[in-house]
């Protein structure tokens, strides 16, 4: 039967290593779960795949797991990027979960003319991309970079990489994605006052950009960064 408790650990896994485990991490196993000496869980590192561990020591302020096999090898996901315009405390935490959930492989706040959200919290989005990869069955844990503005992202662009960025005065994204290549690409969700002119003037002057539609109606953008998310999956990413 597989382990209800899946437990991220920044560690590298093995047959036989020994797992030491922090203040908070034993007081969710033994505190909250109620996981005692003997039971077993589910392991991930990011690097080495899934592992049942045995619960050798549990105590009320650490403890220590044993891993015995291996139950699943690394799965990455498509070379895949999620960039997006951070917008309220909640509705960004929503995005990164998401993001982590439908197969981004990295996420990526951007700074662009029109974004509310002045600052985020690097450390705190990224333990939300861990806990979304704990509860979704992921192997893999994608990084959330520091913010950066959108201008600074685009003169650095990584030659070969492919964006979508969101324009509503063009062609659904089903229909601008037929005949894409698969490869390595990005999503660029933008702030909820919507890109400026000179901002949607480089983006759609780029060789490497895809302009692409959701639809006749106005989204929310977490909505927008599912729906994108989704319809990249279906076309070109390992929902294919």
């Amino acid at each position: 039967m597989a382990s209800k408790v899946r437990l991220y650990v920044d560690q590298p896994l093995g047959k036989g290593q020994t797992v030491s485990l922090t203040k908070e991490q034993a007081h969710y196993l033994f505190g909250v779960m109620r996981l005692g000496a003997g039971a077993v869980l589910s392991l991930f590192d990011g690097q080495n795949g899934e592992w049942d561990a045995e619960v050798a020591e549990a105590g009320k302020k650490g403890g220590s797991l044993l891993c015995t096999e291996q139950t699943r090898p690394l799965q990455m996901p498509p070379d895949l990027w999620l960039l997006f315009a951070p917008i309220k405390k909640e509705r960004t935490d929503f995005i990164v979960e998401k993001a982590v959930e439908l197969g981004a492989g990295r996420i990526v706040p951007v700074q662009t003319e029109f974004t509310n959200s002045g600052r985020v919290k690097q450390d705190r989005l990224q333990a939300h991309a861990i806990e979304a990869a704990e509860q979704c069955g992921g192997t893999f844990v994608p990084e959330v970079a520091e913010m950066e503005r959108l201008g600074r992202l685009l003169d650095t662009w990584p030659e070969g990489r492919r964006l979508m960025f969101c324009d509503e005065t063009m062609l659904g994204a089903a229909t601008a994605l037929a005949g894409e290549a698969r490869g390595p690409w990005a999503i660029l969700i933008g702030p909820e006052g919507g890109f400026s002119e000179a901002e949607r003037a480089r983006l759609k002057a780029l060789p490497y950009a895809l302009p692409f539609s959701l639809g006749p109606r106005i989204l929310r953008a977490d909505t927008a960064a599912v729906a994108a998310l989704t319809l990249w999956q279906s076309a070109l990413g390992d929902w294919a």
